[in-house]
């Protein structure tokens, strides 16, 4: 047979075996199931058209105040990955019976660093019912440096369990991960400009973020969109007097009664938004960017 007969045969032989383990693989598509969006994110990010990622917790809630029902936990039970924030972020874990081989503690490779809240207040999140922050800081990817490592146990799960992404899904991983130590380095150059600025936090959401970036922050417990009582009005003055914050950061915009009354005081709001659920426009990323310009504007004040 002509050598260039030969050659065609083998390309075609290869390309016909190109095609079938694409089929393959579009026919079956990794199920995962994330418990925050942050990681739903990086599994998009990750594993691009080879996977159907799933993120249960209904768009008006905090994911980290979601309760799965039965048929969430069916669901998840028959998923290809769970991919668990940890850091007692779900609080339901406990109640729950997961397969463990399925199972993905994304942020337990710097367990040894996180954060412990003690003498936590009491307080509501509307239908949330009443909770503290006493126990673990959970909001981890905060810290870019920590939500890169996070992306990186994603990518190793999704690799163990389709090694033939592997090439893939590094170098979507990279991609991913330069992207978050742009987000990092970003916030260092901010905060460097004016170091121990002093900050409020309307929440205690931002402990990973003030550790990571040498912010000078401070929280209450209110809620964007519940004007606080009176009693605590006060109290923020006692606050204020010592730690004069010019900023107050916000998970999402307050109300503009209270924006106007904070504004009376000298202090501005802005949102850096944790971004636990889906972003109704945009993405992870695109919030992220945005969170990092609504900080450098506080920090130009």
């Amino acid at each position: 047979m002509p050598t260039f007969r030969i050659l065609s045969l083998v390309i075609a032989l290869v390309a016909a075996a190109s095609a079938g383990g694409a089929s393959a693989i579009g026919e079956h598509k990794l199920e995962i199931v994330a418990s925050n969006y942050p990681l739903a994110y990086f599994a998009e990010r990750l594993a691009g058209p080879w996977a159907t990622v799933i993120l249960p917790a209904p768009a008006d809630v905090d994911p980290a105040y979601w309760r799965p029902d039965a048929k969430a936990v069916g669901a998840m039970q028959k998923a290809d990955l769970i991919l668990l924030n940890g850091a007692d972020y779900e609080k339901w874990r406990a109640h729950v019976a997961l397969p463990r081989l399925k199972t993905v503690d994304t942020s337990a490779g710097f367990r040894d660093r996180f954060i412990r809240i003690e003498n936590a207040v009491v307080h509501s999140h509307g239908p949330a019912g009443q909770h503290s922050h006493e126990g673990i800081a959970y909001t981890t990817w905060l810290d870019f440096d920590q939500a890169a490592q996070q992306a990186e146990a994603v990518a190793k799960a999704l690799i163990a369990k389709r090694p033939e992404l592997k090439t893939a899904v590094l170098d979507a991983l990279r991609s991913l991960q330069a992207d978050l130590s742009g987000l990092d380095g970003e916030i260092k150059r901010i905060a460097a400009v004016k170091p121990n600025l002093p900050l409020m936090a309307s929440h205690p959401v931002y402990q990973y973020l003030a550790r990571r970036y040498g912010l000078n922050l401070k929280s209450v417990h209110w809620e964007p969109g519940e004007m606080p009582p009176e009693k605590e009005w006060t109290e923020l003055d006692k606050t204020l007097a010592g730690h004069p914050a010019k900023t107050m950061l916000w998970e999402a915009r307050p109300a503009a009664a209270i924006a106007d009354k904070l504004g009376a005081k000298g202090v501005a709001s802005a949102v850096f938004d944790p971004c636990a659920n889906r972003p109704e426009a945009g993405d992870f990323l695109v919030i992220m960017k945005q969170n990092v310009e609504n900080l450098r504007t506080s920090f130009q004040r």
